[in-house]
């Protein structure tokens, strides 16, 4: 059985490991089976080998998964049940591997298969979402419009947003974000952030704003300076640990709240996101860019990593 192997900074090959067996003393695991997977910038952190707290292992890393059940010591899922999957500690580079079956959802034969699997990163975004008390009529700038941005763009559009304004440095990037539910962008490169959401916003500045950026350009300070005073910050974005450079003066002084995320629920949220997508109430094609086959993990790697021809959802084929 295959299993990634990140074995040097940027570099990620195949090797032969054991197959699963589950534990003997089980009554709530599954052996899963990927078939489509997709990177994710938190991804990165393992793959890069810039930070120490993200030391890789084998199966790393992937985590957003869809595939079947070929065994299971539970009563949740049968062999043969299709499911998305989300491994421990996002070790889910192996042709097989067990995991608690609380860890997985139905898949709805509804959508594509590669729609179904963003329910996964989309599951993600309306965890963080359900943060804030309310999301009608704010205006929001949403700052990184990698995969996650454009999702946030896709779910502010849902739920009321007034302004959804898209900011990133890749004008390919922000193409998209018109199609994924933004109503305004802005060329990092080419405006200042800062004087044009402001006169977006008569000078109030956001309400909201969402670092969707994260461990390669925080950008908490550009948070701070586009929210309004009183206003939100969601930081989603993984920061890794460098938080000393935070303007906290300033973000005490605009008496702003800073949300923060993680570990979306099961039974909740991961399943409000596949009926999102099943129901059409989200597209989420538009950021599907790449495909490539288990064997050429190395150039989705590569092509994920340095935003290779608009890559923004590059899929991992397990059967081919």
């Amino acid at each position: 059985m295959l299993a990634g192997d990140i074995y040097a900074p940027g570099m990620i090959r195949l090797i032969d490991v054991p197959e699963p067996q589950l534990a003997s003393d089980s009554t709530s695991e599954i052996i899963f089976k990927p078939e489509l997977g997709c990177l994710c910038g938190s991804d990165l952190l393992y793959f890069d080998g810039h930070y120490p707290e993200f030391q890789p292992e084998v199966g790393h890393t992937l985590h957003e998964l869809i595939g079947t059940v070929v065994a299971s010591s539970g009563n949740r899922f049968s062999h043969g049940d299709h499911v998305l999957c989300v491994p421990d500690e996002q070790r889910g580079l192996f042709e097989r591997f067990c995991v608690d079956e609380n860890q997985a959802i139905p898949l709805d034969p509804r959508p594509p298969r590669e729609q179904a699997l963003l329910a996964q990163p989309l599951g993600t975004v309306l965890c963080a979402l359900k943060k804030i008390p309310h999301l009608m009529d704010l205006d929001v700038v949403v700052v990184g419009q990698g995969p996650i941005g454009q999702l946030f763009c896709a779910a502010l559009r849902n739920v009321g947003a007034r302004k959804i304004i898209a900011v990133d440095r890749i004008a390919s990037r922000l193409a998209s974000s018109t199609r994924m539910g933004a109503n305004t962008t802005i060329d990092a490169t080419q405006q200042d952030p800062i004087a044009t959401v402001s006169h977006l916003t008569g000078g109030a500045m956001a309400d909201l704003v969402i670092e969707a950026v994260g461990h390669r350009d925080v950008a908490i300070n550009l948070c701070i300076d586009l929210c309004c005073r009183g206003g939100r910050i969601l930081q989603f974005g993984v920061p890794g640990n460098r938080t000393d450079a935070v303007r906290w003066h300033t973000l005490l002084s605009k008496n702003i709240t800073v949300h923060t995320s993680v570990g979306p629920s099961f039974d909740r949220d991961f399943p409000l996101a596949m009926r999102w997508i099943s129901e059409q109430r989200v597209d989420v094609s538009p950021i599907i860019t790449h495909r490539y086959p288990l064997a050429e993990l190395q150039l989705a790697f590569d092509t994920f990593r340095e935003r290779r021809d608009g890559a923004l959802k590059v899929i991992i084929d397990f059967s081919t």
